[in-house]
């Protein structure tokens, strides 16, 4: 038998911390982060991670656990959370996998599927703009700085396959260099696979919402904290809003154009997350818009585990030991 494993995943802030430690606090669960970002020490306000309070006791798996410049790639991920579950079941607890990072996912669900997600017409043209602005070789430079085996590979001149692989990196926080493909298509375990989904114009004033709450409480100080030990060109540095503040503070933007681009590029990385899940075939998704189904979305996850473990998740999870 395969070890049974709640998944919930979804795009940035539509809410997947409060319900899943809710949901697990319900199912008697044990959650292991699935983020590229919040793997990293420092980097707190900026991933949104969780903190010990909001945590209500719930143990949390794959938070704190690399330096920046440590490297950090989707097989350790893979390994470290194959390991975990293995011994969250053999505490008869049930493992419960949350996260927005599709890639990371997908590498505990499916057999080495390190397969990276369909291409993105206008981030590419935004690259190959970029390119033009700043002359040859530019690209090349970047791509050097996030996968340097990648773009050891490639001639700079190779203006197509660098715009790929700076994609790929870009899209799913994964080194191209990292992937590798699908050995095969049967689930890996005997898993529950949720998604929180919600209104998008709904979401992107989430979104909108939730960066100016980062920024006020210290994000910026969070910055210049990492700056101080770390340089700028570190695949961590490179994250979501973390770059733009650090374009910040280098003078190549003011604070007013650094908070409205991480606003557009969040939103254009949630539209990409919908993209990526909507591909999983398996996914069920919850739709979280409204306040009533909000507040109903912890049992409404509860029936679903009774239906897909109908002998109870305690005997499952006995029959695993």
């Amino acid at each position: 038998m395969k070890y049974p494993v709640l998944v919930l995943v979804g795009p940035t802030a539509v809410g997947k911390t409060a319900i899943s430690v809710a949901v697990a606090k319900r199912l008697g669960a044990e959650i292991i982060s699935g983020d590229s970002m919040q793997v990293y020490r420092g980097m707190d306000i900026g991933t949104a991670k969780i903190t010990p309070e909001e945590m209500q006791g719930v143990p949390h798996h794959m938070i704190d656990i690399k330096n920046p410049d440590e490297p950090f790639t989707v097989a350790e991920f893979q390994e470290r959370t194959d390991r975990l579950i293995r011994e969250i079941v053999g505490r008869g607890r049930l493992p419960m996998l949350v996260g927005g990072t599709g890639l990371y996912i997908r590498s505990v669900l499916e057999p080495y599927t390190f397969t990276p997600m369909e291409g993105d017409p206008e981030l590419r043209r935004q690259l190959a703009a970029e390119e033009e602005q700043h002359g040859p070789g530019h690209l090349h430079r970047r791509l050097q700085e996030v996968d340097p085996k990648a773009a050891a590979k490639l001639h700079p001149n190779d203006l197509r396959r660098i715009i790929r692989a700076l994609e790929v990196y870009t899209l799913t926080g994964i080194p191209i260099s990292s992937t590798q493909t699908a050995a095969g298509a049967e689930p890996r375990y005997d898993d529950l696979f949720l998604a929180l989904t919600m209104d998008r114009e709904a979401l992107y004033r989430r979104i909108e919402q939730r960066v100016d709450q980062m920024l006020a409480a210290g994000w910026l100080e969070e910055v210049r904290r990492l700056l101080e030990r770390y340089p700028p060109h570190l695949p961590a540095m490179q994250a979501l809003g973390y770059r733009e503040l650090v374009q910040y503070y280098r003078g190549l933007l003011t604070l007013p154009e650094a908070t409205a681009l991480i606003k557009r590029n969040t939103r254009r990385f949630a539209k990409r997350q919908f993209t990526w899940f909507r591909r999983e075939r398996r996914l069920r998704w919850i739709d979280v818009t409204s306040a009533e189904a909000r507040a109903s979305v912890v049992e409404a996850i509860a029936q679903m585990a009774e239906g897909k473990w109908p002998e109870g998740v305690e005997a499952v999870l006995r029959g695993q030991k």
